[in-house]
């Protein structure tokens, strides 16, 4: 077909706005799927995105409707995952920006649109859900036309549950969406023969190898073509290439403008990475795409199978998931109480139970999972910047000139009443405003604070400060230096590496109070008595004590003799000591995430 009949697209809106619902009407209104086979959330194929209502990976589908071929890709919503919407902006030419009719405009949603407007995508709004009772579609329009500047009769008004103005998006598409040319995205001459094709996802399948999601700029992939990955400069062959209906539909070739799938034979991650290009070994071309920015993760937590038996099991999983998952960083660390395991890098703390729950459940694992931390520069007093990921690889402090954490910049929406509140918690986290706006009813506070406070619970109090009405988006703004310490946690007067934090000096104290309260919690009644402290060098913050079970020793002793009572207890009083002095402390897994757990 040619490429005047071709159109891409992709959905982008804040989480739960109805994307997946839209997209799913869409292959219903077009016949892509037949009734029969129709369930909500389609493209949502893994177990956790239907379980959790989300969507986490792009998904694309290719659909026919009125002689055009549309192709779409899903996307997600969630802050953690927009580097998978950033992926899909540069594979499609137009934007469906879907605006929940009941919220308005979120935080996720100006960040898309920020997205999308750098890559020069030609945006369609549409209101959804506009069925609903509390539905305020003219409010939303105001909010709308403010941020694209563009008029009331521009918006469709839709219901992803009934089907409503489903057949306008799509006639729109077709109407006010650019046909795709190999030369416009990528600076090329679109009649150049060289083949080039964008890998915007991948995935490993164990019975075919690795599986490669592509959008073709230039040029022709044929099935059985000699392929070259041109970054990692690995060679292959394309045994299948076909499109997504969504089920995988061979094909005999893919063309320009195109956006399908190659079954290849590379049997490692490594070899083909997302945003590398694609061309023919025959005739390749001399110039790759510009592919992607490397996504780097800040958010850091130590992986411990409970057995070292599942170590390498843990390893090989971590490798699959992170072909098609280019955010995940991991190297291998040792722990003398934990034993072997990885330390893995996320973007944030839903990635974060999203990798847990994904390796638990597709790879069988038993997992220990130690408390969230961020990356630190550390400034060493000979000039040398050092990157340490947890504050167990802290230098010795006479070494260090400074320690610098990151800050991020944040942006969160919520309504005008509510702004005092979120200001408070803001101030608490040693953030900073920046900046206060509005859009019709609702304010935008623009804000800076510290990576590391705002790891743990900070969403869940920005949620129970405004009742659920705020939405929040942030992004990595560079380092501080700060005055940060280490905190070391001795269970028993043992030092147990894993629980160290690094936290503010002014924070330090309560941390330590928090933190051992909550171990006293999770930690098990010992035959002796056990002390919790918190230390920072060797100066102890904070104590707490786990009181020794008490064995009445001198319960089968029917008189009074009191000299044979003591010399019973005297015993067991020794016998504690003896264990004290070789017991062993067993720490249960919750202890390990205590700080995920703050009040």
């Amino acid at each position: 077909m040619s490429m005047e009949k071709i159109r891409n697209f992709c959905i982008i809106a804040h989480i739960d706005h109805g994307k997946s619902t839209i997209a799913d009407r869409m292959m219903e209104l077009t016949g892509t799927v037949s009734k029969r086979e129709m369930k909500s959330q389609l493209l949502d194929s893994m177990e956790l995105e239907q379980e959790k209502g989300i969507t986490i990976k792009l998904a694309p589908v290719t659909m026919q409707w009125k002689g055009h071929i549309l192709n779409l890709i899903d996307t997600p919503g969630h802050v953690d995952f927009s580097y998978e919407v950033s992926r899909s902006l540069q594979a499609v030419e137009t934007a469906i920006l879907v605006v929940d009719a009941t919220q308005g405009i979120q935080a996720q949603t100006l960040a898309n649109v920020y997205l999308a407007l750098e890559q020069n995508l030609t945006i369609i709004p549409v209101i959804n859900k506009i069925d609903l009772p509390a539905a305020d579609v003219e409010g939303v329009a105001a909010q709308i036309m403010n941020l694209l500047g563009c008029s009331r009769d521009e918006i469709i008004e839709a219901s992803g549950k009934t089907g409503l103005g489903v057949s306008e998006i799509l006639d729109t598409i077709i109407e006010v969406g650019p046909e795709p040319s190999g030369s416009s995205r990528s600076n090329l001459d679109s009649r150049s023969s060289q083949t080039k094709a964008l890998i915007f996802d991948s995935y490993f399948d164990d019975y075919r190898g690795v599986v490669l999601y592509v959008r073709v700029f230039e040029g022709e992939i044929e099935k059985n073509a000699e392929i070259l990955m041109m970054a990692a400069e690995t060679k292959g062959l394309a045994l299948e290439v076909g499109v997504l209906t969504p089920k995988m539909s061979s094909r005999d070739s893919l063309k320009t403008g195109e956006i399908g799938y190659i079954v290849t034979n590379l049997k490692t991650t490594r070899e083909a990475k997302v945003g590398d290009t694609v061309t023919l070994v025959k005739n390749s071309a001399k110039e790759a795409l510009p592919g992607y920015k490397n996504v780097l993760p800040f958010v850091y937590a130590g992986f411990f199978p409970v057995s070292n038996d599942q170590y390498k099991d843990l390893k090989e999983a971590i490798e699959k998931l992170a072909l098609s998952d280019s955010a995940l960083r991991y190297e291998p660390e040792n722990s003398p109480v934990l034993g072997f395991g990885l330390r893995i890098g996320f973007l944030g703390l839903l990635h974060m139970d999203i990798i847990k729950e994904r390796l638990e459940r597709e790879f069988n694992l038993d997992l220990i999972v130690t408390n969230p931390s961020t990356n630190y520069e550390v400034v060493m007093t000979n000039g040398e910047v050092k990157e340490i990921k947890s504050a167990a690889d802290l230098p010795d402090v006479s070494e260090i000139q400074e320690i610098r954490e990151p800050w991020v910049k944040g942006e969160i929406i919520l309504p005008k009443e509510m702004i005092g509140n979120v200001l408070n918690l803001i101030n608490a986290k040693r953030g900073h405003q920046t900046n206060l706006s509005y859009i019709e009813n609702r304010a935008v506070i623009d804000f800076e604070a510290p990576m590391a406070n705002l790891l743990t619970d900070f969403y869940d109090q920005l949620k129970s400060a405004t009742s659920g009405y705020a939405s929040f988006n942030y992004e990595l703004n560079g380092y501080k230096a700060e005055n940060l310490v280490r905190i070391d946690f001795l269970v028993g007067g043992h030092k147990i590496d894993a629980l160290s934090v690094m936290a503010h000096r002014s924070e330090a104290d309560g941390i330590g109070r928090e933190v051992t309260k909550k171990l006293k919690e999770v930690i098990p009644r010992q035959n002796w008595e056990v002390a919790l402290q918190a230390a920072i060098g060797a100066k102890i913050i904070a104590r707490e004590t786990i009181g020794a079970y008490r064995k009445d020793v001198t319960v089968k002793i029917h008189t009074g003799d009191r000299d044979r009572k003591a010399k019973l207890l005297e015993k067991q009083k020794r016998g504690k000591a003896r264990m004290k002095r070789f017991g062993k402390i067993d720490i249960p897994s919750e202890a390990f995430t205590v700080m995920l757990k703050r009040d």
